[in-house]
């Protein structure tokens, strides 16, 4: 039989796809942009036959459909790998639940630690002429997911962008058991403006690098402010390879700054494991031999990491505390995002050779009602989640300075903390410093 044959006989509709569900089923929706849109409006229809429907995804980029029914936690519960406003929303109406794991770990723990899931269904791009369906910007552990898969829905989406790769960015048709297709625009991930704070932040970490770096940036304005800075800047010869893929990477390979020259591993390409940002971001990564992507335990491997010279790992935080430990993730018990690999990157920059892992954050935040809070904080609050302990931690900057708390004591820590916090919170972090016993006499 050859595949176009076999793609006519495994092509259905969704309400035909879905019927294969049962009541407490765990389904697998993917990661990101290759969430499926009609698959999960069709199981969203089934809602009222469907009770304890048990679903894993990760970073949605839109509402799913399964959280816009009526009573939705009594029959779907949703299992996030990294927290995105969507998912914190699905949270807010008790269905969304964060799964703590390093991402790195992820492909394994499909394969040898996790009871097969029932059903996975997700977006892949069209057919080739050798029966692969392509992940397109969503690689990370799919192949895993499909290893892991009893039953497998794939919704073939002609706008999802050709994403090549190292290996295991494609599905094949034999291992497909329904084929639907649906062709839904690819959602925009657009950072916001990166504002005078976030320049600043940015001016400082640019001022440790010297180019020829191999990168790792995270999504929001702050990191778009560093690749804007360093694409204005003398800098050349950078290498990627990073998590996310956004669009300060194409503004830098735009601007001739990204050649990867010097990268030890997968030279003169971008490496990375799932994008997503603009329309211009998706329309760079389609067919483009110069970018690479690869399955996550091999893009996050600290030895991956590692093996790159020069390494610089740039990772954004929501507070650090006077000891160096770093939380990325929550605010208290809310969770806002998700541990995601930034341990990875932390660990591994500082084993490359010349490495260098920065963790970045304004130096306040206001709240809804209008309150100003340090994120420089005495400790972190209970409930609060450590992404990253305190011997890890490197260079903490804010737009008032950048200090490496490497091999530092605590009351050398709280210093310097305290030297890059809000001048408005110092004296109190001072004397918080001082009732915990991390503050000399002879201190400033």
């Amino acid at each position: 039989m050859s595949f176009h044959d076999e793609y006519k006989r495994k092509l259905t509709t969704p309400n035909q796809a879905v019927q294969c569900i049962t009541s407490g089923d765990w389904i697998d929706y993917g990661v990101c942009a290759n969430h499926p849109v009609a698959l999960d409006k069709a199981l969203a229809a089934r809602t009222e036959e469907l009770l304890d429907i048990k679903i894993r995804g990760m970073n949605a980029l839109w509402l799913p459909e399964i959280a816009k029914v009526a009573h939705g936690p009594e029959h779907f519960t949703w299992h996030s790998w990294a927290m995105m406003e969507s998912e914190r929303k699905m949270q807010k109406l008790g269905m969304c639940y964060y799964a703590p794991l390093r991402y790195s770990e992820l492909p394994r723990f499909y394969r040898e630690n996790l009871s097969p899931v029932h059903v996975a269904m997700f977006q892949v791009g069209p057919m080739d002429e050798h029966g692969n369906f392509n992940f397109g910007p969503s690689c990370s552990h799919m192949a895993a997911v499909v290893e892991n898969a009893q039953i497998v829905i794939v919704e073939v989406n002609r706008n999802m962008p050709r994403c090549l790769g190292g290996f295991e960015e494609c599905v094949n048709i034999k291992d497909v058991d329904y084929i639907v297709e649906h062709d839904s625009p690819m959602v925009e991930l657009l950072a916001k403006p990166g504002t005078q704070v976030d320049e600043a932040v940015a001016k400082y970490v640019v001022e440790n690098l010297r180019g020829g770096e191999c990168l790792q940036l995270g999504i929001g304005a702050m990191p778009n402010a560093v690749g804007k800075l360093i694409a204005q800047s003398d800098l050349k010869d950078f290498g990627v390879n990073t998590e996310m893929y956004v669009d300060a990477f194409v503004e830098l390979a735009l601007a001739g700054k990204i050649t990867g020259k010097y990268k030890k591993l997968d030279k003169g390409r971008q490496t990375y494991s799932f994008a997503t940002g603009s329309k211009k971001l998706y329309e760079y990564l389609d067919d483009n031999r110069e970018c690479m992507t690869a399955p996550i335990d091999y893009v996050n491997d600290i030895r991956t990491i590692s093996a790159q010279d020069n390494y610089a790992s740039i990772c954004g935080a929501v507070e650090v505390d006077l000891y160096g430990q770093v939380s990325a993730e929550s605010n208290g018990f809310r969770q806002i995002s998700g541990a995601g690999g930034q341990q990875d990157f932390v660990l591994g920059a500082y084993l490359s050779k010349g490495g260098k892992s920065f963790i970045c954050c304004s130096s306040t935040y206001t709240d809804k009602e209008g309150k100003q809070h340090s994120r420089i904080v005495p400790s972190l609050a209970s409930g609060t989640a450590v992404t990253e302990a305190r011997p890890n931690t490197m260079y903490v900057v804010t737009e008032y300075g950048c200090v490496n708390l490497k091999g530092m004591s605590t009351w050398e820590r709280a210093e310097a903390l305290i030297g890059i916090a809000n001048p408005i919170f110092r004296d109190e972090l001072i004397e918080q410093a001082r009732a915990q016993s991390i503050w000399r006499k002879c201190n400033k």
